[in-house]
Order: C-alpha cells, then structure tokens, then sequence
C-alpha cells in the first residue's frame, strides 16, 4: 500500500504546497495512492499526544510512505528518531520528497543520520537566534495562488522573469518568493533527473561535525 502524510502547520510549508509536489512525484513515478493523512496537530505536540498519527504509522507494514520533508514527522529530533526507527522496523519505505531522498532498513546509516542532522541544524541555529519562528518558516505570500502555476512553469525551466511576465507580476518579488520557498531546488528534486545517489550524497554532505568554540579573555 501507498500512503501520504501531510502535516498541517503555520510555521512550515502549506498544505496545498506539500500535497502539490508528493502528487507531482506520485505523478512522476506512475504510483496510485492508496490514502492520504492530514494531520493537523501543532508542531509543539509530542509523539506521546498524537494518539491518531501513532496508531495510524503503526498500521504500516511493508508499505510505502511519502512525506514531504522530516520535519512534518515531527521536529522533536527524540520523536523523529523513533518514528523512523517503528517505521523502518515494520519493513516501511519513506520517500521523503524535498530531500529527493528514499530510504528503507537497507538505507545506508549516514543518510538517516545526515536527514536527522538537517533538522538538529535547524532548530539548533534557531535557538542561538532566538527566534520562535522556525528557519524556513513561511508566512503567507500573495503569489501563493500562483504556486501551482509557478511550479509548472518552473518544470518547464521557464525563467523567473519569464514567469513573473507571464503572470504579470513584479520579478524581483516573485524571485524572492521562488528563493525563500526553495521552488527551484524543490522541482529539481521532485521532478528533474537526478538520481537517489545525487540525492543521499547531498544530504550526507550537510552533515556539521561539532566544533569546539574558544573564548579570549581580556588581560
């Protein structure tokens, strides 16, 4: 069975935008979604409060889930380890789409490990800036009913001055708009023709090592 999560939140990419481009890639793939999940619980929630999403990725068992990133799993990096841990064990399949990533039990170890640093990054570079927002939060924009055109047009390695003509909008607004959603990078990934190696290579390769921080004193 072929199932889809979507995870409903203020502070990551819309709904519309997730189901957009994991129907875009089913789409790709000739793959028939057998159902789809919406969940609707807040990011704040932990794995122990999502009663519904727990029962719900424990009904899989050798089926096929496509996520949009890990951060709609959850972005609690402790839940995220072990809902990928349930649904690897259960002979699942995750298909995490932004990333372009597809990982099961043969997967090799640093690509989890590299998906997991992506979000520890993240919410480590957010505290140091104290911002509650999370980094690549997304409030809403008036080109978002475009972004179906948008992304088509992108597909079809039109230009973004080329797409801001044909929607007669401002280009240097809608540049912003493409760069801050990462549609470039994401239609890419979803639709272009790289591989799965291309893909985990990448993701290994944001891996930070930890560093050790020095401090000067004043004499």
């Amino acid at each position: 069975m072929i199932v889809s999560y979507i995870r409903s939140d203020k502070d990551f990419d819309c709904v519309y935008e997730q189901l957009k481009l994991i129907n875009g890639y089913a789409d790709q793939k000739g793959l028939l979604i057998d159902e789809e999940m919406v969940d609707q619980t807040s990011q704040s929630k932990r794995l122990s409060e999502r009663t519904e999403v727990v029962q719900f990725f424990r009904s899989l068992h050798d089926d096929m889930l496509i996520v949009y990133d890990t951060w709609a799993l959850s972005s609690h990096i402790e839940d995220l380890v072990q809902m990928l841990s349930c649904l690897l064990k259960n002979g699942n399949t995750i298909k995490l789409v932004k990333p372009g990533v597809l990982i099961d039990r043969k997967s090799d170890t640093m690509v989890v490990l590299g998906l997991i640093d992506q979000l520890r990054q993240v919410l480590q570079d957010d505290a140091k800036k104290g911002i509650g927002r999370p980094k690549g939060s997304k409030s809403s924009s008036k080109f978002d009913i475009h972004l179906e055109k948008i992304i088509d047009l992108l597909k079809q390695r039109r230009s973004v001055s080329e797409i801001a003509r044909i929607l007669g909008v401002s280009r240097s607004s809608l540049k912003d708009y493409v760069e801050s959603r990462e549609l470039k990078e994401v239609v890419s990934g979803v639709f272009g023709a790289g591989n799965d190696e291309e893909a985990e290579a990448m993701v290994i390769g944001t891996i930070r090592c930890p560093m050790v921080e020095t401090s000067s004193k004043e004499v």
